[in-house]
């Protein structure tokens, strides 16, 4: 005799179908990870921002109050997403897309917000505070749960050209949107997050190529069909960036100043030089600097090996789901998280262009924790129906 959770997978793969009873609780190891992260991204912040906090506040404690504030509401928010089921999620996948691309539309009108030349939030006043998000982290997020929804809903969508167009259509549409904020490391992301669950789900390699070929030819038309030439003076300060060590070369410098400086001990928690007002605003894309300057090659290693750790994790969630869209969802939402971590730390150490980009649950900015928050709860919840008692679905 089968079970319910058979047959409603075999209906509908559980995309907002009915699931079974939880089995066990979530994942403790995900969770401890987290939480390590974030009480070192505590730390970091205020290391980092000290003295810049200083500069522009007059106090040194603004960005760690702000930063335990923004950690306090992301927990609740983890904890609020953990709790719902994470087949509830299929029913908002497409209202959630066409949010998302609302929101990304809503940046270049009268809401839209700039800051350091970039338009990349949408806020409103309200007295003396503004209040701004920036929906291309909304977008992240859902990226993921729509590409989930869509493949699973008709798993064989995938094989066929008929099938991945939309969503190359959609990958299209939000690079279009963001990349003209700009903002490329958030564009680059949300295709890859689109792209990677695709290649998860088993489309052909016949496309992989052919997809790779036709991004490729489109980020070189992107690079020199640009009327300022700000993308390719990126490229060509990112080849040497002591050429224009005074101007675009400048963050990326200081950065590899620090790193180098760090040595293999590092120069002490709280003694980097380079956030003496050197590196702008160094608590948030350039804080792994600061992070090598003062606790070493040591320290980073170890910070990079618990994202392994997390990165694992959530592969293991991914691989040991009951159904396809939980499945996809948290393979998303690793890879999200994966594709994050390499390429802040590949702009820190001059790896790859400069392009602003969060190192996940340490960098300071509410925006990108809350969307990494609630991508842990559902991360969470997925962990607690997965195939940890595979007798359960035996008939």
């Amino acid at each position: 005799m089968r079970t319910k959770v058979d047959k409603v997978n075999k209906k509908n793969g559980t995309a907002g179908g009915m699931i079974h009873k939880k089995t066990h609780a979530g994942d403790f190891w995900l969770l401890l990870l987290v939480m390590i992260l974030l009480t070192f991204g505590i730390i970091m912040v205020f290391s980092a921002s000290y003295y810049y906090s200083i500069s522009k506040t007059g106090q040194p404690y603004s960005y760690l109050i702000k930063d335990v504030v923004w950690v306090i509401i992301g927990i609740f928010c983890m904890v609020f997403a953990a709790t719902i089921p994470y087949n509830k999620y299929a029913k908002f996948a497409k209202p959630l897309m066409l949010l998302s691309l609302l929101l990304l539309g809503l940046v270049f009108t009268p809401l839209g917000v700039t800051r350091n030349l970039a338009t990349r939030w949408v806020g409103v006043s309200l007295g003396s505070h503004e209040f701004t998000i920036m929906p291309g982290e909304i977008a992240k997020i859902a990226a993921i749960i729509f590409t989930a929804w869509y493949l699973s809903e008709k798993p064989q969508r995938i094989r066929t050209l008929k099938g991945i167009l939309p969503l190359l259509g959609l990958a299209i549409c939000y690079f279009a949107m963001i990349i003209k904020q700009p903002n490329l490391s958030t564009a680059l992301t949300v295709v890859g997050i689109i792209m990677g669950i695709m290649f998860v789900a088993g489309i052909s390699w016949r496309y992989i190529g052919i997809m790779t070929v036709l991004g490729t030819i489109g980020t070189a038309a992107l690079i020199f069909i640009d009327k300022d030439g700000y993308r390719l003076k990126r490229v060509m300060s990112f080849k040497d960036p002591f050429q224009d060590k005074l101007g675009d070369g400048w963050q990326v410098v200081h950065s590899l100043f620090g790193l180098g400086s760090g040595g293999f001990l590092g120069l002490g928690l709280g003694k980097s030089i380079q956030k003496n007002l050197w590196l702008p605003e160094p608590q948030n894309d350039f804080i792994f600097a600061v992070i090598g300057e003062e606790l070493g090659f040591i320290g980073s290693i170890m910070l990079i090996a618990v994202y392994m750790l997390l990165i694992w994790r959530g592969a293991y969630i991914a691989i040991n789901a009951r159904d396809m869209f939980s499945s996809l969802m948290a393979s998303g939402i690793t890879i999200m998280i994966g594709l994050q971590v390499i390429m802040n730390i590949a702009v820190v150490t001059s790896s790859m262009p400069c392009t602003g980009i969060t190192l996940p649950f340490i960098s300071y900015g509410g925006n990108a924790l809350i969307m990494f928050m609630i991508s842990t709860g559902i991360l969470l919840n997925i962990s607690r129906y997965t195939n940890k008692n595979a007798s359960l679905n035996k008939e």
